[in-house]
């Protein structure tokens, strides 16, 4: 069966998670940064088929393969579109050898606490329907913490364990996110809150599945050791939060276990107008530099 040998290669095999999730928030930035200015669309459907060029570009190049990446997170429009007549997921599975995640969170509250928790996702039973039958494997939903506040920070851990346990009841693996923000006023606090919190509702998971968990790389080396190495965690992956490639990856690299799910630092040296080959080399040098990084610790 295909979730068993996806189980396998997300539990066992050496890589990273390819975040290729940007949504509508999101989107603008990422395309003018690719060198498609905010002119070249006028709809959403424009500026949404314009980023899944970009995406499919990104995911049929020569070194994007299950090799180095295990898997890749997927806008819920990504999931539901297509590379060359095949469904992307798909695709991603038969064709490259990667696990395809979903995206379900519908974006953020306000502020509040000194975190921001996820809105309802009203349409989130449709969406869990629609992955189980594309195959997808698991699912990823973000928050975010600004301040070392350990009620804020027990409010977003909380929601991120009851979704978890929604996405568990349906076969799939929920990656939970509760990023805190690298330009906190107290990183290292707010880590070690968020640390705590998670042990905890780790401790009292209900049922027998796995979670996933993705934070932000921390000030702290191996903060994060032991949740790796708990029973009920399949893999914490560390997200490059708006650091730059290079120091992002000399972050990871001193986080035993921990493997990058990079979006923006994956991204960053690709352009529009780039010829095939020299996108091809400057995504494979990418792909190169984060694998080593996920998987050669000092």
């Amino acid at each position: 069966m295909p979730v068993e040998q996806m189980r396998k290669n997300m539990s066992e095999n050496a890589g990273f998670i390819a975040a290729l999730d940007q949504s509508g928030g999101s989107t603008p930035g990422a395309l003018r940064h690719y060198g498609i200015p905010d002119s070249a669309y006028s709809t959403d459907s424009q500026m949404f088929a314009l980023m899944h060029e970009m995406r499919v570009r990104v995911i049929t190049a020569p070194a994007f393969t299950g090799k180095k990446i295990l898997a890749a997170i997927l806008f819920e429009q990504t999931m539901n579109g297509l590379v060359k007549d095949t469904p992307v997921p798909a695709y991603l599975w038969q064709e490259k050898g990667v696990v395809p995640f979903l995206k379900v969170d519908k974006g953020l509250e306000p502020e509040a606490g000194g975190v921001q928790v996820m809105k309802p996702i009203p349409t989130l039973e449709a969406m869990l329907d629609q992955a189980v039958s594309k195959g997808i494997y698991g699912t990823k939903a973000r928050s975010v913490i600004r301040l070392a506040e350990r009620e804020g920070i027990a409010a977003i851990v909380k929601q991120q364990f009851t979704l978890a346990e929604q996405v568990a009841a349906r076969g799939l693996v929920p990656i939970m996110e509760p990023e805190v923000l690298i330009k906190s006023p107290d990183k290292a606090g707010a880590e070690a809150l968020l640390h705590d919190e998670l042990h905890r509702g780790l401790d009292a998971l209900p049922g027998d599945y796995q979670v996933m968990i993705k934070v932000s790389i921390p000030e702290k080396a191996d903060l994060y050791l032991d949740l790796i190495k708990h029973p009920r965690v399949q893999r914490v992956v560390a997200l490059s939060g708006g650091y730059p490639r290079d120091e992002a990856c000399q972050r990871l690299a001193a986080n035993h276990g921990m493997i990058a799910s990079f979006s923006r630092a994956l991204l960053e040296d690709l352009r529009y107008t780039m010829t095939d080959a020299e996108f091809d080399a400057a995504l494979a040098k990418a792909i190169e530099q984060i694998f080593k990084a996920s998987t050669q610790k000092g």
